[in-house]
Formats: C-alpha cells, sequence, structure tokens
C-alpha cells in the first residue's frame, strides 16, 4: 500500500510508533501519577477527581481485592455500570490487583447478562445499583460469587454524595429493590482496602487486560481477549492525534459522552490519563439538556462522539447558541459520519469533525484523520505500527480505488476470541492479518475509505450497492433527520434498496424524495421504496441496526 504510506508521510504521521511507551496499563496509571499527581483527571456529576486520588482509589480496590476476596490473578471481574467515577476507579484496581475487566452493558437484558457472566467465567461483578435486580435474577446462573454495589454518587464528599444517592433512590425510584446475598457496598470496600496495601500486579504484556465483547449482531456475542500490550500499544499509537493540533498535556478536557463499557470510549478515558488531561464523564449521553449542560459549564476543548449524537445535538437551539470558543477536537467514531453531520456540526461549533475507524478487536483504533489535514468522508490514515491491505474474495491485494475487504495487522490486534478458535480463526488469517468484514477503498489521495460492511453490501442486477452512500444522500435532504438503507428481496432484479427514512419536516413526501435521489444517484442505485418512521432501531451506544430493520 504504497499510496497509503505515502500519503502518512506527506501527513507527517510516523509509520512506526518506536518503542512501546508502557508495558501494562498499571505501569500507565503510575507513569501519569508520577507526572501529572494533584492535577484533575476525572470529573462527573460535578465531582472531581485527581490522578492522585485515582491511584489511592483504584490502589484500596485493587487490596480489597487481594485481601478480602479468594480471586487470584487472571480471574475475570465484570463492570456494569454507566459512566460514573467509580467505573475507571474499579477498572484500574481490578487490574492493579492481577484480574481480567470484562466489560459489561448496564442495558443488557438477563439474557445478555447471562451469556456473558458464563461465557466469560467472572468470578466477580461489580454493578451500579439501578441494575442490581435485574443482575441478581442471574447470579444463580453464573460462577460470580462476589458482588460490589455501587450507588450513583458513592464518590463524592458528603453531603453531595447523601443527597444524590437519596435522590436516585427515593425520589426518582430508580433503584429497584434487589437482594443478592452477600453483596457488599463499594464504599465498605474500598474503606477495608485502605487498611493495607495492596500488591500491584506486574502483568506481562501479553497477559489479557481485557475481555471486550462484541455486539453480537452476527452471532453469539464473542470476547476479544484485549492484552496489556494491546490496549497501551493503542493509546499510544491513538496518540499521534494529538501531535496534529495545539494539544497540551496537563491542559485539556474531554468531554466524553459514549460509555466506558465501550472500547472506544475506553480506550479514549486512558489516552486522556496517559497524557494529564481531564475526563468529563457524562452517564446518560441521551438525557440532551443534561449534555448541553455539561458542554457549557465544563467548556470542554475535546469532544468524542458519534454521528446520531452530533445530529441530535445540531437539533437542539440551546447547544447551537453555546460559546465553542474553547473546543479544539471533535472525534467520530463507532459508525459511519455523515456528510451532512460532519457539515452541521463545522456550521455550529466552528470545528472540523475528524473520523477515525477502529474495531472491537483492535483496541479500537485503526486509523484516523489528522487535524491539520483531514479529509472530510474518509476514515483518515492508518495509525503508526499499522499495515493494512484490502483485498479480493481470494485474498489478492486489489489496486487502489478499487473495493476490497480491509485486513490489518498491528500491535493492537486481539489475541484472539475467549475460548473460541474456530472463531477466531475465521477472522485471522497466517501472518497476523485481521479480516474485518468491512469493504474499503483507497483514495487517489492515499485515505481510506469505508464503502460498507461485506453483509450489509446490496447486489441489484449484479451491480454492488453500498448502503452508506445511499444513506449520504438521502441524510443530506433538508427535511430528513436520519435514514437507513437495507436491501430486500426483488424478483426482477435480485435485491432492491429500501430507505428507512425519519424526517425532520413531517410534510416531506416519498416523491419528494425519490426525486432528490434521482438527482444524485444513478438508476440501479435508486430505492425501491421509502417507509417513514418516528425513530429507528439503535443499539445502546446510537448505531442504527439495519439488520433488525431487514428482520422485520
Amino acid at each position: 500500500m504504497e499510496l497509503v504510506e505515502r500519503a502518512r508521510d506527506a501527513a507527517g504521521m510516523p509509520q512506526s510508533m518506536g518503542s512501546p511507551a508502557h508495558g501494562s496499563v498499571n505501569a500507565l496509571l503510575a507513569a501519569a501519577v508520577a507526572r501529572f499527581g494533584d492535577r484533575p483527571a476525572l470529573s462527573g456529576f460535578r465531582h472531581t477527581l485527581s490522578f492522585r486520588e485515582l491511584d489511592r482509589l483504584s490502589g484500596a480496590f485493587a487490596s480489597w481485592l487481594q485481601h478480602h476476596t479468594d480471586l487470584q490473578p487472571g480471574d475475570r471481574i465484570a463492570i456494569q455500570m454507566p459512566n460514573l467515577l467509580q467505573y475507571p476507579v474499579v477498572a484500574l484496581g481490578a487490574l492493579r490487583a492481577g484480574l481480567i475487566v470484562v466489560n459489561t452493558n448496564p442495558l443488557y437484558t438477563a439474557r445478555e447478562m447471562e451469556h456473558q457472566f458464563r461465557d466469560s467465567g467472572a468470578r466477580a461483578l461489580v454493578v451500579m445499583a439501578n441494575m442490581a435486580a435485574a443482575a441478581a435474577a442471574v447470579l444463580p446462573h453464573s460462577e460470580i460469587r462476589h458482588v460490589v454495589v455501587t450507588e450513583v454518587a458513592d464518590l463524592h464528599p458528603f453531603p453531595h454524595r447523601v443527597l444524590l444517592n437519596a435522590g436516585a433512590r427515593y425520589m426518582k425510584k430508580m433503584v429497584p429493590a434487589y437482594h443478592i446475598p452477600g453483596a457488599v457496598a463499594l464504599r465498605r470496600a474500598l474503606a477495608l482496602g485502605a487498611r493495607r496495601a495492596h500488591r500491584e500486579a506486574q502483568p506481562a504484556r501479553e497477559d489479557v487486560a481485557i475481555l471486550q465483547y462484541t455486539g453480537g449482531t452476527t452471532g453469539v456475542s464473542k470476547g476479544a481477549m484485549l492484552s496489556h500490550a494491546n490496549v497501551v500499544d493503542n493509546v499510544q499509537q491513538a496518540g499521534v492525534l494529538f501531535s496534529t493540533y495545539d494539544f497540551r498535556e496537563g491542559e485539556e478536557t474531554l468531554l466524553l459522552p459514549l460509555p466506558l463499557y465501550h472500547i472506544y470510549a475506553f480506550n479514549a478515558c486512558l489516552g486522556m490519563i496517559a497524557r494529564g488531561a481531564r475526563t468529563c464523564l457524562v452517564a446518560n449521553p441521551r438525557d440532551l439538556p443534561a449534555l448541553v449542560g455539561e458542554f457549557a459549564r465544563e467548556r470542554p476543548t475535546g469532544f468524542a462522539g458519534l454521528n446520531t449524537l452530533f445530529v441530535a445535538l445540531c437539533n437542539n437551539e440551546q447547544f447551537r447558541a453555546l460559546d465553542f470558543s474553547s473546543l479544539k477536537l471533535t472525534m467520530s467514531g463507532g459508525m459511519a459520519l455523515t456528510m451532512d453531520a460532519a457539515k452541521r456540526w463545522k456550521e455550529a461549533t466552528g470545528v472540523d469533525i475528524v473520523e477515525g475507524y477502529g474495531m472491537t478487536e483492535t483496541s479500537p483504533v485503526i486509523s484516523l484523520n489528522p487535524v491539520h489535514a483531514n479529509r472530510l468522508g474518509t476514515i483518515g490514515l492508518p495509525v503508526p505500527s499499522t499495515e493494512v491491505r484490502i483485498v479480493d474474495d481470494a485474498g489478492n491485494e486489489v489496486e487502489a480505488g478499487q473495493p476490497g475487504e480491509l485486513v490489518v495487522r498491528g500491535p493492537q490486534v486481539m489475541l484472539g476470541y475467549w475460548n473460541r478458535p474456530d472463531e477466531t480463526a475465521k477472522v485471522m488469517s497466517d501472518g497476523g492479518w485481521l479480516h474485518t468484514g468491512d469493504v474499503a477503498i483507497v483514495t487517489a489521495e492515499g485515505y481510506l475509505k469505508i464503502v460498507d460492511r461485506k453483509k450489509d453490501m446490496i447486489v441489484v442486477s449484479g451491480f454492488n450497492v453500498y448502503p452508506n452512500e445511499i444513506e449520504d444522500v438521502v441524510v443530506a435532504h433538508p427535511d430528513v433527520l436520519e435514514c437507513a438503507a437495507v436491501g430486500i428481496a426483488d424478483p426482477r432484479t435480485g435485491e432492491a434498496v429500501r430507505v428507512f427514512v425519519v424526517p425532520r419536516n413531517p410534510s416531506l413526501t416519498e416523491q419528494q424524495l425519490r426525486e432528490y435521489c434521482r438527482q444524485n444517484l444513478t438508476g440501479y442505485k435508486m430505492p425501491r421504496d421509502f417507509v417513514f418512521r418516528d425513530e429507528l432501531p439503535k443499539s445502546n451506544v446510537g448505531k442504527i441496526l439495519r439488520r433488525e430493520l431487514r428482520d422485520r
């Protein structure tokens, strides 16, 4: 991929990351504490922890795990909560005790929880009280024997802690009654742990740090084994982004509404810790007024989001009226960024969105756009020490500009799927290449551009039609809020395009959309029909679920 390498050189992005900065997540934290000490590290619900407090609290949790449970290094501990200050404290504490973190979606159904707990073999669980009743129902069907329960403001000072916790429990009725025999309150665990020093685990680089479960939209959810090396090397690789604009270590603030149980946000938070920045955690990104209030109060220099969130914010009058003079960086990942969303964000904030690309299986970052050489509509350039190829179905590399499957190799690629060598073999080929399942091209400038998922491609009369292209056109219509394109059976053409549309203007008609698309799409790409909806099904991290629309 000489064209890609030349583009990296032209953009000033190094081909290699050099020597790894850290051998483990534990070492990354220790270095950050030594450098940044009393600087603010994490904020949530208007309370802030310094790096030194993060070190002390995570050390206390590690001590409790070591001195008050029978858990051993290598055992798995599930963490199930939204973006609270407790999340990084518990996750880092578990790693410092030598455990493996299993990030768990707090909105999981009982079936999904039971699968993940059983599949991972988790022996411990840290859960928010709001979700404890649901967890209690599945615990008897798992190997979990140690449960820690936390409430929303457990790490806040008195009286703010008492008021917030009481408000959630008694006024908002957010904590259903639950019964978990032997469960320990997080504050109790931290108090017990603080009485004795913990033994800092010394994991090898190849030791598993995280079991990060895939969304399961293509089958049974699988746990990607991410080693300490995968995680810390990817933090270092992704850090090339910060060299492409005026990033000042120890002075930046990242507003993070994306959930920490998702690897995109987990990596972003670790990246901020490594560089002395403050991460402002947003517990409920669906509460737009609260998110807008956080923007106004925190005046972040960075923001990490995804397409659906950008659209929602740009539709909010209070958001558009904010002062964005402090904002320097907006990152997009997790799903394709539409040109319309990028344009409206720039109009509202004055800041370009830089899109990146990654997967659960790659810790997650594979590529990103340099701020000073941003190419909208692309996923940018591979991060340092990352090799990419675009291949046909036979595994042969295709020419630049031709579509093919994107395959990747680098230090961020997972060890494999937990206890699933057969599934690992399906995506990992000889030489350490990971098959992403995404169809991509290399542009004339040497940037990568995702055309679509292989499984989402629509074949119309033998022609490949990519839903992302259709959606980009339809959503650019001024009366369309969001949309999703899927393939449906057609006796004449094999498949046809159906577009599900959430209108911005209720008077929008199918005929208006048809005329608009006819001006922007060639004949075989034209949607056969449009289905109007009040909303589209989305995953818990905001991805539109095309498969669910197809299945319906």
